[in-house]
């Protein structure tokens, strides 16, 4: 048994379609030119679940998650809480946390502030921040840890306070559906700990995240439910299942029997 077992995220209902999913995707595919980068990939996303999305680097992952947030052109389906997504703006209830990136950080804003912009959709573009703008945005520092935070620079910021910031901006934009790619990239054993945590709880309150990530011994460890990925959908479900060595050969490479050692 997994100690993570008691949130049973993975028992909820895989089946495409199924009236308990949040996201359907559905023979998804991505040409970048002549070049095929994802190829027919299909799965959905039921109400709490915390999902791995694992494969090497230029898999295909980042371009999943760009086009079912519609920033890339794709053939295929994705609906969100039922509703079919035909542009960009039909998926506010998707938020997607890119790669971090240095420049980030030299951004001349507040942690406040960046919270704030997740409230754009729910006014006019011109009108200023309301009251119940700033209490969702404070409440929503306060679910990822950083009560108070508001006046802080991003630039103060370390890597894993950078990325619950970004998730409290997700909180307050509503959205059911969280993408983090690689997230976990470059942050510390405590520092993994500790957005796990969040993660979980974020998740136990009916937020969905997926989670790209191309460290398959924190995969094994961490997720009750694994998307394999490289080109097209390799595998999905249980980590010991997505995991096992045959499967990985698929994924990464002959390599990989080495790499599944924890």
């Amino acid at each position: 048994m997994n100690r993570h077992d008691h949130h049973h995220h993975s028992n909820l209902p895989h089946d495409h379609g199924n009236v308990h999913s949040v996201l359907d995707v559905a023979g998804l595919g991505v040409h970048y030119g002549p070049t095929e980068a994802l190829h027919n990939v299909s799965f959905s996303v039921g109400r709490g679940e915390l999902i791995g999305v694992i494969g090497p680097n230029g898999s295909g992952k980042s371009t999943l998650f760009k086009a079912i947030c519609g920033l890339v052109n794709h053939t295929g389906v994705v609906e969100v809480n039922g509703v079919h997504c035909h542009d960009h703006t039909d998926r506010m209830d998707i938020a997607y946390i890119p790669q971090r990136n240095d420049s980030d950080l030299h951004f001349p804003i507040t942690v406040g502030e960046l919270v704030l912009a997740g409230r754009r959709r729910f006014r006019r573009w011109w009108s200023r921040p309301t009251a119940e703008d700033r209490t969702v945005a404070s409440q929503s520092l306060a679910k990822v840890f950083l009560e108070g935070a508001e006046e802080r620079a991003l630039s103060e910021l370390s890597g894993g306070q950078l990325q619950r910031a970004y998730l409290a901006r997700a909180l307050a934009q509503q959205a059911s559906v969280v993408l983090l790619d690689e997230a976990l990239s470059g942050v510390d054993q405590p520092t993994t700990l500790e957005l796990f945590e969040v993660f979980r709880s974020l998740a136990a309150e009916g937020t969905s995240l997926l989670v790209a990530t191309h460290d398959l011994a924190l995969a094994r460890r961490r997720f009750d439910r694994c998307l394999a990925i490289n080109g097209t959908l390799r595998g999905d479900g249980p980590p010991e299942q997505v995991l096992s060595v045959e499967l990985l050969e698929t994924v990464f490479g002959s390599g990989a029997r080495d790499a599944v050692v924890d």
